[in-house]
């Protein structure tokens, strides 16, 4: 991994007993070039200081000037609290200038003791970098380290930041404004935030770390350069801080296409050891001159220092690890299957298919719903895994035990969300039994492969095989024993649980109770809760497993890990990213909007095959070559 090289002049910047405002600490620099003259903002730190009855350390934010951007002279004060939200201190700056104006975002404090309500980003703007002329408050919501590209994309303005900075999980996220008022518009962040998650960029790598913005970004020939601060273990202390580096491309900046996947810089020096708060680099700001990458950071949170980097190597490393995560892609004439409004049982909505490979055909067993709200199975088939012309008139698999029966009227109930798993010469399908009342429980039936594959729907008596009075659902089997036992995968709350069991012997004191296989990870695409969508695949490489993540704002999308042939419970691998998600119309909306929720996949001549309910109304199906997910 490529390493920065610390500026020998370090620390640039070091508290002045001199003046009274920086007396205790010169900070978190971000320059600014102009012709050949360099700017720098940085946070100053003053001595015990009274405001309204309260003593405290207050923050403003100074300025100074350099010919070559290390040695700095002609110190002041730029940005004072004047306004109530900003009251107690103005921390963090970041300058970009576009046009003849200095934008100027930072941190401003407007309640103590310090919470989250009270921090908020706001902007000062100025013509000369001596005087103020304008300043608003920014996000009504807590939020820090806010910087502006240094020029219109697409003919906007966008800005880049960190969101709910200290109510964690924070993220990484961008804004796009039309105007320039826009960006101090209380209805713009309230519309912006009904969609926190589509701003957001994903770049965590575990679910205990931490991001936040450091410098504005920098425009080169392959993306956008943004250089953050990634903290590991920041919910788990201690903490490890370090300075890494994404690149985002130019025309659309949601898109990463590349990254760094450990630090360039972490605390080594003594300045950045030993200070207000020890142990600490955190970028600030970054100039790219030549094929010199200059990182200005805060070293201790006490002074401002520098490092630099080849650009070069440093781009060519980050696209190395930004290949892209590889993608299902969607059929081009999906949906595959659609409510048929001739048969009263499937006349509302078709979805949520399971799926096997036998004998040369795509089987499906999908869930369908009429307008009494009651889920039964249907049945397709297919030669080539696409077209489903055979599809039967009448249900496969109807509720048949007690606790699948209607108990409210006109609610949902019955046989929900089937996977199917064949073992030796039996089908074994698992499902969600509801009755309308009590908690869903996972119920399990099986036929003969003989009978299965010529449509004669012998089914075993269902047995519910999950604990009562707990909401258990998304089961499906392992093709094959495990060491003797029976892979059985279930959600309970928000976790992927996985029992081994010698039998299907339920009943009695005998359920379903496993261990946590895998849990949603906070900040991330699957935050909320994950489930098993497809029964694990059998790979040289492991078990793969696909599994549906749902966020907050209750989008579901599709993710993949890779399980250990010999020990399942063992994740030898998890996607950072989704490799599948709502973006057609008959996923967006429908029954629940925002919804691809897989339930079978099978693997034909080294291709995935997954197939999924859309939007909770109809069936498609998406592909993928194998090694490409693997």
């Amino acid at each position: 991994m490529l390493q920065a090289e610390r500026s020998k002049n370090n620390p640039l910047l070091l508290p002045d007993p001199n003046h009274p405002w920086e007396a205790e600490a010169a900070f978190n620099g971000c320059p600014v070039k102009d012709g050949g003259n360099y700017h720098m903002v940085y946070r100053a730190l003053s001595g015990p200081h009274n405001i309204g009855g309260v003593n405290l350390k207050l923050s403003t934010v100074g300025c100074a000037d350099s010919p070559d951007g290390e040695s700095f002279h002609s110190r002041r004060q730029l940005i004072v609290p004047e306004q109530s939200w900003e009251k107690f201190g103005c921390e963090d700056p970041r300058v970009t200038k576009i046009g003849n104006e200095y934008y100027i975002f930072y941190t401003a404090l407007g309640e103590y003791p310090f919470r989250a309500s009270g921090i908020k980003v706001a902007l000062a703007k100025s013509k000369d970098l001596k005087n103020i002329s304008d300043k608003y408050l920014i996000t009504p919501f807590n939020a820090k380290a806010m910087s502006l590209f240094p020029e219109k994309i697409n003919d906007k303005f966008m800005a880049v930041f960190t969101a709910h900075t200290d109510s964690p999980p924070a993220r990484l996220c961008l804004a796009t404004f039309e105007n320039e008022q826009d960006m101090w518009s209380p209805a713009f962040w309230e519309k912006w935030q009904e969609n926190l998650e589509d701003h957001s960029l994903f770049i965590k790598r575990r679910m205990h770390d931490h991001a936040e913005i450091g410098a504005p970004p920098i425009k080169t020939k392959d993306g956008w350069l943004l250089v953050f601060s990634y903290i590991q273990n920041y919910l788990t202390p201690p903490a490890t801080f370090g300075i890494e580096a994404v690149l985002l491309d130019l025309e659309n900046p949601y898109k990463i296409i590349g990254r760094t996947l450990e630090p360039f810089l972490v605390p080594r020096e003594n300045y950045e050891l030993h200070g207000q708060v020890p142990n600490i680099v955190f970028p600030s700001g970054a100039l790219l001159e030549g094929n010199e990458l200059k990182i200005y950071y805060g070293g201790a949170d006490t002074n401002c220092c520098a490092a630099s980097l080849d650009a070069s190597a440093l781009l060519k490393l980050m696209k190395q690890n930004g290949a892209p995560i590889a993608k299902l892609r969607r059929y081009g004439n999906n949906p595959i299957l659609a409510p048929n409004t001739k048969h009263a049982w499937e006349d509302r909505a078709v979805f949520n298919p399971a799926a096997l490979y036998d004998d040369g055909k795509v089987h499906l067993l999908y869930r369908a719903m009429g307008l009494d709200n009651t889920s039964v199975f249907g049945y397709a088939k297919s030669y080539d895994g696409f077209k489903f012309d055979d599809r039967f008139p009448e249900p496969a698999y109807v509720p048949r035990a007690k606790f699948e029966q209607k108990l409210n009227v006109g609610g949902n109930s019955g046989c929900e969300d089937p996977r199917l798993t064949k073992i030796s010469e039996t089908i074994y399908v698992c499902y969600t039994a509801y009755d309308g009342k009590n908690p869903p429980r996972v119920a399990l039936s099986s036929i003969s492969v003989k009978d299965f594959l010529v449509g004669v729907w012998r089914w075993s008596e269902p047995v519910l095989i999950s604990p009562p009075g707990v909401d258990d659902k998304d089961a499906a089997l392992f093709p094959e024993k495990i060491n003797g036992k029976f892979g059985v995968l279930h959600r309970i709350g928000e976790c992927i649980f996985l029992d081994f069991v010698p039998d299907f012997n339920f009943g009695g004191e005998k359920w379903l109770q496993g261990n946590i296989l895998m849990r949603p990870r906070p900040g991330m695409w699957d935050s909320i809760k994950i489930g098993t969508a497809a029964p694990p695949l059998k790979t040289p490489r492991g078990w793969l497993l696909l599994y549906h993540g749902v966020s907050e704002h209750h989008k579901y999308r599709v993710g993949a890990a890779l399980l250990d042939l010999n020990n399942p419970m063992k994740v030898l691998a998890r996607t950072d990213e989704p490799i599948f998600e709502p973006e057609m119309p008959y996923e967006k909306n429908g029954q629940i909007p925002m919804v691809v929720f897989p339930c079978g996949a099978v693997i034909i001549d080294d291709k995935l095959f997954v197939y999924y309910g859309g939007a909770d109304t109809v069936i498609g199906v998406a592909t993928a070559k194998l090694g490409e997910i693997i």
